[in-house]
């Protein structure tokens, strides 16, 4: 394949997982990770790492934002209060990924995905507890907030174990089937 069809490919990946956030799921089992690590592992320029899984999750997100919880919000919303530490962590994981899997086998995509999981967590329930809206701004504060995020961890990682698996798994099934089993970056 081409640079120009490999990049489709990966960008193609990325909008289709991020599309699957407007489909019925469970609390934070969602594509965020398992997009932030696919990009860093397949663009070779820093920029498209960051950039397109970025991109895709604000559109998704004006969607959300506007259409599915349009009731929610005062007016139309282009950036939700959380935006900061959600993307925030896309960029950290995009990190992780860039260290991690340099070369992609399952064990590092796995082992990535459960880092990506835990940045999230770390993260996003930093934030929620930063914004003090929800819990005081003291480490009892921090303890409680981290303390009822941890129901929903467990859909972290099984969505981006999930979508890593889908994401990862259908490339480099495609790139086989072209008889390029060592990817080209882009």
């Amino acid at each position: 394949m081409t640079n120009k069809r490999n990049f489709a490919l990966v960008t193609g990946f990325i909008t289709l997982a991020v599309l699957s956030r407007v489909l019925p799921h469970p609390y934070n089992f969602t594509p965020l990770g398992a997009i932030a690590l696919f990009g860093a592992a397949y663009f070779k320029k820093w920029h498209w790492a960051i950039v397109i899984p970025l991109v895709a999750m604000w559109l998704s997100d004006l969607v959300i934002n506007n259409v599915l919880f349009a009731r929610f919000f005062d007016g139309f919303t282009l950036f939700h209060s959380g935006v900061f530490w959600i993307y925030g962590s896309l960029v950290l994981i995009a990190l992780l990924g860039r260290k991690t899997l340099t070369t992609i086998t399952p064990l590092r995509v796995a082992g990535s995905a459960i880092g990506a999981s835990m940045i999230f967590f770390l993260l996003s329930n930093f934030g929620v507890w930063a914004s003090g809206m929800m819990y005081p701004l003291s480490v009892e504060g921090l303890i409680a907030c981290y303390t009822a995020g941890l129901p929903f961890f467990h859909y972290t990682l099984a969505g981006d174990l999930l979508y890593s698996t889908a994401l990862f798994g259908g490339f480099e099934y495609i790139q086989s089937r072209h008889g390029e089993r060592q990817f080209q970056e882009i």
